[in-house]
């Protein structure tokens, strides 16, 4: 049976798979991008994207439609309610780029698609991947569309697919770590905010965490740890989160929520990022808390950097080598990601009142320490991954 064959498909249409498929594009290799949501199924999710990340989408161009859709943030302040205990500043930092973009996540699919359609490259949706299947010198990819069942050929496959990859698990790959006990709510809305819209806060309280970060439109991202999260919150449920843990002079009041959802959070890593001819990017690789913002960022660094590789492979037939040397690099980085992400997470929500103490004269110590601020602000801007 012949089967249409191809140099690399890609199984996720995400900010991963589409800055991978577009950078392919833009080098010369082709890609068959496969998505089972429909166009425009997506959400606000992720919403910052750091300084290594706007340095490493250069090339393809992208950087001056993204800043156009997104919002500088140049400030990231720690607050125990209205005392402020740290604040973080990007403005020091060496790039091109010394800030945070707010950029939601919708928007910043929508500029890697137009860049990767002017490219000549597409998305195939919706069509989920059904069966994954190695074979000699290539992987057999079978999906479900409208026409009913396909089979292609790929010499490479990129599992692009997030946390419950099937990618992932159709290559036998293990997914290591845990989840946290605790469930985490988030919302866009449109509100009165006291604080200053250039930069995000992290708020300590006796009742949890909440952060707030400004969106383009004068909206706001909310996110909070919860013990027990509604299955739909409401808008009530984080007027009542600003009310016992954000600012206590000149409370926020919340007029419309735009977007909302809840979500549990884990700390996992894949064993591997790479099984024969299958490769895993993004959240299919490394999945972590939405602390510093880190997910996507890595996920679109993951991409990039795959996609020189990918490049060499197909066109050149390079040696393997350098597919392992990547796979090192970036299973170092998640790593480092997913202990950091944890890290923050685990501090931001003990229940102790000595550790919260302990933890906020700790983060009074680094608000005093230009040293200890800057190497913060590198890390989360995800600069030391150069």
């Amino acid at each position: 049976m012949a089967f249409d064959a191809h140099d690399t498909v890609i199984v996720g249409a995400g900010p991963a798979g589409l800055a991978l498929s577009a950078e392919l594009q833009r080098l010369g290799t082709g890609s068959f991008v496969l998505d089972q949501q429909a166009a425009g199924a997506n959400t606000s999710r992720a919403a910052v994207v750091h300084a290594r990340t706007l340095e490493v989408l250069e090339p393809l161009g992208v950087v001056p439609e993204l800043m156009r859709n997104g919002l500088i943030v140049p400030t990231f302040r720690v607050r125990e309610r209205s005392r402020v205990l740290a604040t973080i500043s990007f403005k020091n930092l060496k790039t091109a780029y010394p800030f945070a973009l707010m950029c939601p996540q919708n928007r910043t699919e929508a500029v890697l698609l137009h860049r990767l359609e002017s490219l000549g490259g597409s998305v195939q949706r919706p069509h989920q991947v059904v069966s994954i299947r190695p074979a000699d010198d290539c992987v057999e990819v079978q999906f479900a569309s409208a026409e009913g069942l396909r089979t292609i050929r790929a010499k490479w496959l990129v599992g692009c697919d997030g946390a419950h990859s099937i990618a992932r698990e159709q290559a036998a790959i293990p997914f290591e770590g845990g989840a946290y006990e605790q469930d985490f709510i988030l919302a866009d809305v449109e509100m009165d905010w006291p604080l200053d819209r250039e930069e995000v806060d992290l708020f300590f309280s006796d009742q949890g965490l909440v952060v707030v970060a400004p969106l383009p439109e004068n909206r706001f991202r909310i996110v909070a740890a919860v013990d027990q999260a509604p299955e739909e919150p409401s808008m009530a449920d984080f007027q009542k989160i600003l009310d016992e843990r954000g600012p206590e002079e000149s409370p926020a009041r919340i007029h419309k929520t735009v977007w909302s959802s809840r979500f549990h959070i884990q700390h996992r890593v894949a064993k591997n990022l790479r099984k024969g001819r299958v490769l895993l990017v993004g959240d299919a690789a490394h999945a972590h808390s939405p602390a510093g913002g880190q997910g996507m960022n890595t996920g679109i660094q993951d991409a990039v950097s795959l996609a020189e590789v990918l490049h060499e492979m197909v066109s050149k037939n390079a040696d393997e080598a350098a597919l392992d040397a990547w796979e090192r690099e970036r299973l170092q980085i998640a790593r480092s990601v997913v202990n950091l992400t944890d890290r923050m997470t685990k501090a931001a929500t003990v229940s102790s009142p000595a550790l919260r103490l302990l933890r906020n004269v700790a983060f009074e110590i680094i608000g005093h320490i230009p040293m200890a601020q800057n190497a913060i602000a590198e890390t989360l801007s995800e600069l030391d991954n150069r």
